[in-house]
């Protein structure tokens, strides 16, 4: 990017607060102003998706100022999933089976399902079973794996369950 539109694009895109102008940059809300004297040369940019939203900036004599931004691609990581109530639904279903409902927001292989829930992969692969069966979950196979989803009934379930 810089080398297509410059420095003063790339920086210009990085963050909000970030904005390069009259050959200086400039980060609003920053405590304390760094001069070219204090800083040194050169900066290093550092992409991370564990910035949060926010800028992090460090400047350590000799290492050149660091500033540490949020990387693209980063999606919903910081965004708090809504906690969905499911103890009426474990009364029906079990503990096992709602929390696979719970845990299946996105589609997901029965490996991914045990390693996140815990639950070995015999017996996800059992409860995904009995959740297809009833018309729960739905398969679809992707290259080797085989993906489960939630159908619209269990999205019925799970919302009447929580209200």
């Amino acid at each position: 990017m810089a080398a297509e539109h410059g420095t003063g694009h790339l920086l210009n895109d990085l963050h909000t607060s970030v904005s390069w102008d009259d050959n200086a940059l400039r980060m609003s809300r920053r405590k304390q102003p760094l001069t070219r004297t204090t800083a040194g040369t050169g900066l290093l940019l550092i992409p991370s998706a564990f910035t949060g939203p926010g800028l992090r900036t460090r400047t350590t004599p000799p290492d050149p100022p660091q500033l540490a931004y949020p990387a693209c691609g980063v999606g919903s990581l910081w965004t708090k999933r809504p906690v969905t109530r499911t103890d009426n639904l474990t009364a029906v279903l079990g503990r096992s089976r709602t929390l696979l409902l719970s845990e299946l927001e996105i589609p997901a292989s029965t490996t991914q399902l045990a390693h996140r829930t815990g639950l070995s992969p015999a017996g996800v692969s059992q409860y995904l079973t009995a959740l297809r069966n009833a018309g729960l979950v739905s398969a679809h196979r992707a290259g080797r794996s085989v993906l489960y989803a939630r159908t619209a009934a269990a999205e019925a379930l799970l919302q009447a369950a929580s209200a």
